[in-house]
């Protein structure tokens, strides 16, 4: 039997503005599905994917952020957002929202899916992956 490969969706863009942060979601979302081993990197702008309290009422588009609460349903419970990219964009892991899933090898417990990481440790979360697809 093949081993598994790691998935690594790097998330570089505002959630908004353009198709690339909905699209890195829906691949997440069907990579899950058909259990790949899913990551996910914010890195730049992508950082403000996982804002609290978006509000797209005034561009007319929907807004997709609830959609990362469901990500531990998928076992999606690796996020990694760059220490660096929130810092330069004036934000703090306080900014985020709580995205949680239950670790059911630790009694169902509630664990945070997102990791604060430095450029550096980023770096070695990239290395360490089978593919890096890049939204």
């Amino acid at each position: 039997m093949s081993e598994t490969k790691k998935f690594l969706y790097v998330n570089r863009k505002a959630p908004y503005g353009t198709i690339y942060a909905l699209e890195s979601l829906e691949v997440v979302l069907i990579g899950a599905a058909f259990e790949q081993d899913v990551t996910l990197a914010f890195l730049d702008d992508g950082v403000f994917q996982l804002a609290k309290g978006q509000n797209t009422d005034g561009i007319g588009v929907k807004n997709f952020s609830p959609t990362f609460r469901a990500l531990g349903d998928y076992d999606v419970t690796k996020l990694y957002v760059e220490q660096e990219s929130l810092a330069e964009r004036g934000l703090t892991q306080d900014d985020l929202q709580e995205i949680m899933y239950e670790d059911e090898d630790d009694d169902w417990e509630e664990k945070p899916s997102i990791r604060i990481v430095s450029r550096a440790e980023m770096a070695d979360i990239m290395a360490d992956q089978d593919v890096v697809l890049s939204f």
